[in-house]
Parts: structure tokens; sequence; C-alpha cells
């Protein structure tokens, strides 16, 4: 038995010239999804072929989900999942592969529907096997194929009978093909995409492309569909009905991202009739810009990758449509397919919702880097026919979508030969569209200066026009296809990155480091990363970098994105009463959008209204007056409705000042009893100082101060920075491991102080501590000042106070930011209000567990039997487990909530940054240690009713 073909570098045979995608013939089609029967091999040679012909007894087989992968069923008897971001899982030797090579033989016996048509032929259609696949019907063998996300056609007219039809299929994880498909992602093998018979009628339509271009200037559009088949195109709406290959010219509504306008008509020819969805619009490079219908588009993207946590990269038609719902409904514009063409009907989706696509390629040999990217197949001639197949099977099947508007060439493939060989390729095919390549960085084969994870510093010089480089590359616009790395709690610095995409023509956007963590279901963890499934190697959760978890809830990082890049700017000047709006739509007027206001005093809504604001064009503004407030010193949110009601875009205008909380009356001088010191309503530990107790609320542990947090991924940064990353540098210095000593317990007048010392073992760095106590009958206000000791070469993590209250009402009311987590570098989306939640709700559940949950510009809040007042606000946090164990856990399920509830008041905390994979902390949001001095007010509540629910709620409805 030969297996020779598994390590050819040759795309395969037998497979029929790629063509157009057609979902909704009147030829007759059957899907072959369903179970299959299914065999598995630790080896590619470890049977014969015998079972693939017809008769064969497959009774002793297991069974299969068709779309699917064979390592996410089976529990485990098929292998496992394995992930790696950059390394080959195995020995890098192209074009072969291990001998060790898990298959899976597929078997699938179908009758033909009764009303299948006699005449004309039949082609079966793989949508994406993953990686090599080799294919017979009734046992004769049809060929074999490579491209794992591309589709595959094969001729079975000849071969089909009426019933007891056997479709067999042999995949093998590993093939020369592997090499081209190292996509930072799970490797997963299978069938994983659809399997349909498709009836070809006689007469009936071959490949079509639906050119479909736009004069801005004179409103009208030129359509012109070839096809194989000498046919005719109707479109009803606009009285169109000419021959195919003929052009007409209409006046016509264009497509767009934002007006997504789509015209039904038909392609008929003798044998079948296909329905056109068609966009007019016409991408072009013009002034150095990307322009569409001769306006320059700005990409507020994302990077996606296909993922459902129980079924991997096998989606289902629902799953899609929720992610564009979600796109939309988060004012993204665009997406990149990274790294490989997705579902088709994805891209149908697209069209209808409207979203400008990076079509790329199935390809990156990212594997390579680690041998200086020595034998590199996009620069070996060997490879260059699979790789012309690639961008061939992508073109071909794609092309009629017109919110395709970039071909990329693939990812992390270096430079060489096949690239440029592609790139004519495509431009020859497809002259109406642009081409993608980050790799190509003197921009020879691209149409586009593309980068990922350039920093703010280096962005902004592209935008001058200071950054060198070629001249080619000089006169191209710039975009950075990944930024703002989304891995665990992040990215930071989105809204500093959208300033300059706003104030320079250049940067013409940019797509967010991804759509969805890859999360895997599993009853162990909650969610399975890599190493999770023993894999020899594995990078952990570098697979978790989206701004969806897994089951597809928006992370905070998704809230924060959807505010930085909304389409309506609303500044208000409540001083002024005035609101400045701002349409930064590229094509859209606002006459859809209804303004509403609130104006709310304290966090209550006193008074409401709708604010009338012109019809906008695209980069225009206006100012609108507002109504002088009948209520009390308080504040405004102005907010952009669509018809739905949905929220598009919001404003605030800065609160008044408030006064501190305390009377500075002087209360009852402090008394000591038995070692108890009583101040107000307080109990103090008199020879600590240690507060024990607020009225009738004990206190589990008292206040003290705090500068550790558990590190998110960002501050753990990424293995190749190792002399900026501040998770390592904060355990290096031992700020995980602080050490408090008291050095006075003082009373004079009606104060109490503390003065403290806070460092870690084996550092003479170091920070003196005082606390400084004072209160009136019923509140007690502690006032707390801080000043660093020694070589300080390092930011802080956080600085404030943490105590512990005993578990009782988890209830939490708070007046501040909300309703989601906020840090100093992503707070765009904290909007000021009350709120409310339970504790496990100010919980953010990301996949490895890290620092999470605070609520910044908190004036009050109410908790545990208290109410808290910042003096003016601070940042809360409470959890039912200490940071050291929200350190120590790995996932989920290491975090068991315990009979404390801790509660951390941060005068500030380090910013985010992205530096997971990208640029670190910006330095304005940098926790540079200083002298500080913060105050807070503690008093004692009656008992009220908990809070209900898991999240935040507005509990002013708005």
């Amino acid at each position: 038995m030969s297996i020779a073909y598994v390590s050819d570098p040759s795309p395969g045979h037998g497979a029929l010239p790629p063509r157009a995608w057609n979902a909704d013939s009147s030829a007759n089609r059957l899907s072959l999804n369903g179970t299959w029967r299914f065999r598995f091999a630790e080896r590619a040679d470890a049977h014969d072929e015998s079972f693939a012909a017809p008769g064969y007894e497959a009774d002793g087989w297991s069974e299969v989900s068709v779309p699917g992968h064979w390592v996410m069923q089976g529990n485990g008897a098929f292998g496992a999942p394995a992930y790696t971001n950059v390394l080959y899982p195995f020995p890098v030797d192209p074009p072969r592969v291990p001998d060790e090579n898990p298959t899976g033989d597929h078997l699938r016996v179908f009758d033909l529907p009764g009303d299948w048509p006699g005449d004309g032929s039949a082609v079966v259609r793989f949508d994406g096997v993953e990686s090599c696949a080799r294919v017979w019907l009734n046992g004769t063998e049809l060929g074999e194929f490579k491209g794992s996300r591309l589709p595959h056609e094969f001729q079975v007219g000849h071969l089909l009978a009426p019933t007891g039809n056997v479709l067999a299929v042999r995949v093998h994880q590993w093939s020369a093909g592997s090499y081209l498909e190292d996509q930072d992602q799970w490797w997963l093998p299978g069938i994983f995409r659809d399997v349909t018979l498709l009836h070809r009628p006689v007469g009936g339509v071959g490949d079509f492309f639906t050119h479909a271009s736009y004069d801005h200037t004179t409103g009208l559009g030129t359509l012109r569909v070839d096809s194989d088949v000498a046919g005719r195109i109707t479109v009803p709406e606009l009285g169109v009905d000419v021959a195919a290959g003929e052009p007409v010219t209409v006046a016509v509504e264009p497509w767009t991202a934002e007006t997504p306008r789509l015209y039904d008509g038909e392609l008929a020819t003798a044998g079948e009739r296909v329905p056109l969805r068609i966009g007019f619009r016409t991408v072009e490079l013009s002034d150095g810009l990307i322009k569409v219908n001769g306006t320059p588009i700005l990409f507020k993207g994302v990077n996606r990758h296909e993922w459902r946590p129980e079924h991997g990269r096998a989606l289902d038609l629902d799953t899609m449509r929720r992610d564009v719902e979600l796109m939309k409904s988060h004012n993204i514009n665009a997406v990149r397919t990274s790294h490989y063409p997705p579902h088709p009907a994805f891209l149908a989706l697209c069209d209808e919702y409207g979203l400008w696509v990076v079509d790329e390629c199935d390809l990156e040999t990212h594997g390579f880097v680690e041998q200086g990217w020595r034998d590199n197949p996009v620069d070996d001639e060997r490879w260059t026919p699979a790789l012309l197949d690639r961008a061939a099977r992508m073109v071909e099947r794609d092309k009629n979508h017109p919110s395709v508007v970039l071909w990329s060439l693939g990812n992390e493939a270096g430079t060489g030969r096949g690239l440029t060989a592609m790139a004519q390729w495509i431009r020859a095919r497809d002259p109406e569209r642009l081409v993608h390549y980050e790799g190509d960085i003197n921009c020879r084969d691209t149409d586009v200066y593309s980068r990922m994870y350039a920093d703010h510093a280096e962005v902004e010089r592209i935008g001058q026009g200071l950054d060198g480089g070629p001249e080619r590359r000089r006169r191209l616009p710039f975009i950075q296809c990944e930024y703002a790395h989304a891995m665990g709690n992040g990215p930071g610095g989105l809204a500093d990155y959208q300033r300059l995409f706003e104030t320079y023509d250049r940067l013409q956007g940019a797509f967010v480091w991804e759509w969805i963590d890859h999360g895997i279901a599993d009853e162990r963890y909650g969610y399975a990363y890599g190493g999770d499934f023993g894999e020899e190697l594995h990078d952990g959760n570098f697979v978790c970098d989206g701004l969806l978890f897994p089951d597809r809830t928006p992370s905070p990082g998704l809230v924060e994105f959807k505010k930085v890049i909304e389409p309506v700017r609303i500044a208000v000047d409540g001083t002024a009463g005035t609101v400045r709006v701002t349409n930064r739509y590229d094509f859209r007027d606002l006459s859809r959008l209804a303004f509403v206001w609130a104006y709310e005093v304290a966090g209550e809504v006193a008074e409401r209204g709708t604010l009338i604001v012109p019809p906008l064009g695209p980069g225009e503004s206006a100012d609108v007056k507002l109504s002088a407030p009948t209520a009390g010193d308080g504040y405004w949110t102005i907010r952009a409705l669509d018809s739905d009601g949905h929220e598009v875009a919001w404003g605030q205008s800065a609160p008044q000042s408030r006064t501190p909380g305390v009377s500075k009356a002087v209360g009852e001088a402090p008394r000591v009893t038995e070692g108890v010191l009583t101040l107000g309503p307080a109990a103090f530990d008199a020879r600590t100082g240690d507060l024990r107790a607020i009225g009738d609320v004990s206190l589990a542990s008292a206040p003290r101060l705090d500068v550790w947090r558990a590190p998110t991924d960002n501050d753990d940064g990424a293995s190749w920075q190792d002399d900026e990353r501040l998770g390592p540098l904060w355990r290096k210095f031992g700020l995980h491991r602080m050490q408090h000593r008291v050095d006075g317990v003082e009373l004079e007048g009606d104060a109490l102080t503390v003065r403290t010392r806070v460092g870690p073992a084996s550092r003479d760095i170091g920070l003196r501590a005082s606390y400084r106590w004072t209160a009136d009958e019923r509140r007690l206000r502690l006032t707390v000042s801080v000043v660093p000791e020694g070589d300080w070469r390092l930011p802080l993590p956080r600085l404030g106070v943490r105590f512990g209250l005993p578990v009782g009402d988890l209830g939490v009311r708070w007046f501040g930011g909300g309703p989601g987590e906020a840090y100093p570098d992503t707070r765009a989306a904290a909007r000021l209000g009350r709120w409310e939640s339970d504790v496990a709700g100010l919980h953010t559940p990301y996949v490895r567990p890290q620092e999470n949950g605070a609520r910044v510009d908190v004036r009050w809040a109410e908790l545990g039997g208290l109410r808290i007042e910042g003096e003016p606000s601070y940042a809360l946090t409470a959890r039912r487990w200490t940071t050291q164990q929200l350190d120590a856990a790995t996932h989920r399920t290491d975090l068991t909530p315990g009979d404390t509830l801790w509660v951390h008041l941060d005068h500030a905390q380090q910013g985010i940054g992205s530096q997971s994979c990208g640029p670190g902390v910006l330095p304005r949001y940098r926790l540079t240690p200083g002298p500080a001095e913060f105050s807070f007010t503690f008093e004692p509540l009656r008992p009220s009713p908990a809070a209900h629910g898991h999240g935040p709620v507005d509990i002013m409805g708005g």
C-alpha cells in the first residue's frame, strides 16, 4: 500500500477546478452530513484500502459526527487536541511527516432521493478536511487532496447507484500540507465542514463571476456576470434582463459595510437557475488610500478564527450568524479571516449585514522561523503549485461576495517566490480588489503596508510619513492587521490607538487579535487550553486571546472596543450646556439614529428627554444646546440609539466635584478598655492598631496596604520580551510576598495613627505607610499616606488597601463607573451611574484566572453591611478568594469561594497594555512609586436585601 501522496508537496489529484460557491441553485443536492462510521489508527499505513470496497462490513467500527473533528469525539479514544502557536508538533523535515500519523477512515452509505434526476452528472463536494484526504465512491478512487480549509469537488455521476452508495474517505492528520497550515490554533483532524452531493444538470451553471462596480460621481452601477455556460441575467428591481457576459449600467444604491444594499438577481441557463445577491461597489487604491466608492474607509476590525468550544472549527449557520450580529452590535465593521477562508456561509452573512472582509488564504509556515526560515516552502518551487492551488480555491470560491475587499496571501509565512506567484495570479484573475500580506515588509507584492503590534509611537510616525522604507511602501496606506492582543484582562491602549487612526489619513485602521477564546469545553477545567491534553509541545493559554469567552459571552475587552470605535462621537460640556455630536461613519448620515438624554444627580435620573440632532453627514459635527436642568448639581448622559433601540454610542459630562463625606468636627476621644480601642463606631486592637469592627460589622482581616495583583496575561508578557515583562519582574522583586511591620500606634487628640513599613524579603525597597483614623458618632474616616523608600525601578501593580469581611449579604451597590471592570487604559466604556450586582457578578471569568473585576471612579459602595465613600473616588474589587489564591489558579475550576469577602479599595492601579503579544503599558498609565495620600469613609448600614442576579445592573434603568 502506497502512502507517498501524504508527503507529496503537490495539492493532490482528481479534484475538479475550483469554482464559485453556489448554495441555493435550482439543481438537486443531498447533504451527506450526519453520522459516519469511523475507524481510528495511529499510523497512516495501519490498514489497507479494502474498507473502500462495496460490501465491506464496518459493523465493528465506531461512529463520529460529520462535520466534526475526531479528537473532539470518542472521549479520548481517537487521540486528543493539541495546541501550538509557532512550533510544528512534528519534526521539521519538509515535505515528510512522521510514521506516527493519526489517521481516520470514514464511511457513509447513502441512497439517492426518489426525485434525484437521471440526467446530467453529479459532484461530491468537501468544504473542509484537515489535513489530507483520499476519497473513494463505490470502490473507485476519486483522488486525494490537501488544503484543509478549502473546497474540493470530484466528479461522481458515472459511479452513482440508486441505493447503497458507499463514500469512503481516509483522512490523515499530518501531510505535506501541514507545513502550510501552522496557524496558531488547535491541530484538529477530521471532516469538519459540509459534505454535499450536487446534481450537475445538462446545461447547468459551471463557474460564474459577478462584476458589479459603482461610479460614485454619477450614481450608476455597471453589472456584468460572466458565465462558463450561456445564460441570461435578470435583476427585476433594476429592470435588468441581459445575456451573461453583457454589461449593463443602471442607477443603483451602492453596497458598503455601513449600507449593505443587495439586489436579488438570477443567472438562468438551459439547465439551472442560480440566485445572485449583487452589491455594487468599487474598491481601489487612490491617492495612497484604500477607497470604496470613492471614499477612504477606516477598518474597525477583528481577526476571526472559527471556533465552538464543544465542536472546534465545525460551525453551524446559527453560530456564524451570532458572530456577525455580535460584531455589528459592537460597532465592528471589518473581519480578517485569520488565517484561512472561512466557511462560505459566513461571507454571505457579511454581505447581508455589512462587514468589510480581508479574505485570507489557507497558508502559514510560521514554524520555519525557528530555523531562520531555511527550507521555507514559500520559497521552494516544489510547493508553488500547492500555493497557487490554495490561492485559486479561495478566490474562485469567494469572488462573488461584495464584502470581500482585500485578498490576503496568508500569514506569517516569511517571503519567497511562491508568494509573488500567488499575488501575480490573484491580480490577473481579479484586478477589482487589492492584495494584502503583512510579511511583505517592502510591499513588493502588496497594495497596503501592513504590520502587527506596532506600538503607538511607531504608528504615529507612520501616520506622519516619517517611517522611511522603500518609496513604494511610503506611498501606500497603513493598517495593523493584528493589534491589541485580547488575551485575558485587556487589551489596554485601544482609545490611544483609535485617536491616531482618526488623526492621520494614512492610518486606515486595524484588526484586534482576536475574536474568540479557543477554550475547549472540559468538565475538569471549565475550558481547557494548551497543555491540558498532555501535549509534548504546547503554548498554554495563548490560544485564549479573544474578545469573546468560549461560550460567546462578550468580554470587558469587547465592551471597551465597542465604545472606543463607536461611529458617533458625543462630547458633553455640562458647564456650557452643549453637546458636540460628530459623525464618524464613512458613508452613513445620522438620520436613522435617535438621541436621548438623561440628567442624573448622585446617580439617580432626575430628568429625561430627547435631543434633536441634525442628520449630519460623514465627518460633520454640530453643537446642540441642552435644556437647563431643574434639578441640583449633576451630570448629563447622552445616548444614540438605532431604530431597534440598540445603543450605538454614548457620552457623559464630567460630574460635579464633591466634598469629603465625613464631618471634620471632633467626635468623642478614643477610649481604651481591656486592649480594645474605641473610636466612634469602630473598635481597634489597641496594641497593633488593627481595625476589628465598625458598628455591628466585624472584620475578618483589618485594612492594610496592598500592592499586589494576580498578574494578567499582559503583565506576564510574551516569552520573547524578557527584559520588559512586568509579571516576572514583580515576582523577582518580591511584590507578591510583601511583609508588614507596625512601627507605632499613636493617639493624638481625636485621631488614631498607625505607622507601618511594607517591603519584600531580601530587598531594601519598601513603602512607609501611615493610617490616620478619625470618626464621628456614625462614620469612620481613614487617610492613608504612603512614601516609597529605596531604589524603585519598577511600577507597582496597584496601590490601595485590602480588608476582609465575613461572608454574609453578598449584594453590592455602587455609584461610580460600570457596569463592567475597568483599568487606567481600559476605562472608555466605564459609565458613571448607580449599579448593583452580587459579588459573583463582579468577577470576570477569564479562562486563565488573573486580576479582574475593578470598578473605577467609585464615589460610594455598599457591601458586607458597610457603606464606603471615597475622597473623591476609588477602584473597588470584591471577591471570595484572596489575590494569592487567584494568582495560584490556572483554570476557572481552581477558584472556590471561601468564608471571607476580600475587599480592595485602590487609589491607583497599573494599566493593562497589550504585552501578551504586543506593546506594554503607555507611560501615562504606569503606576510609578511616589508619595501618595488617599482617604475613605466607612459607615455601617442597616441590614438590606441582597442583590439578585449575576451581573451588574444599572438600577436607574439607563
